[in-house]
């Protein structure tokens, strides 16, 4: 029991940091639903009849299925802009580091959470810059005479 309660802490611990981020950022989905997500697919791979890999793998395909239902939710489409893609795949990512973290892949998990923050936190900036740099066209490029 200690060890699955450490591990379900651990996916939780390890996914806070980027719903932090995203809240800080005032994103719709943010500190509650990083580490739900990520401590659920701990859960269930947890309970998923230790020993019968076939079973495990079943339940590891619906948890792929079911988080990619729950980041479906995060995608807002307004006219022509779809927004929340980034937000549907960190889901995702969050859901198997906590699939990794039942399984002992700590190593995989840790990477997978520290890579999700960063790119959700420094590569968001560098999109904002990019999205405010003027736009170079051909009218900027060729000399007209």
């Amino acid at each position: 029991m200690a060890t699955s309660l450490g591990k379900i802490v651990l996916a939780y611990l390890l996914t806070l940091p980027i719903g932090w981020e995203r809240e800080r950022e005032a994103h719709t989905v943010g500190v509650r639903t990083f580490p739900i997500v990520a401590k659920a697919s701990c859960g269930y791979l947890l309970i998923a009849f230790p020993g019968d890999t076939a079973a495990q793998s079943r339940v590891l395909q619906g948890l792929i299925t079911g988080i990619g239902f729950v980041g479906g939710g995060a995608i807002l489409k307004e006219g022509a802009t779809v927004k929340g893609t980034a937000a549907a795949a960190s889901i995702w990512s969050t859901g198997v580091g906590g699939a990794a973290v039942a399984e002992g892949r700590y190593d995989v998990a840790i990477i997978l959470s520290v890579l999700n923050l960063i790119t959700m936190r420094l590569l968001w900036r560098f999109k904002q810059k990019m999205a405010q740099a003027p736009e170079a066209g051909p009218s900027d490029t060729i000399p007209q005479s």
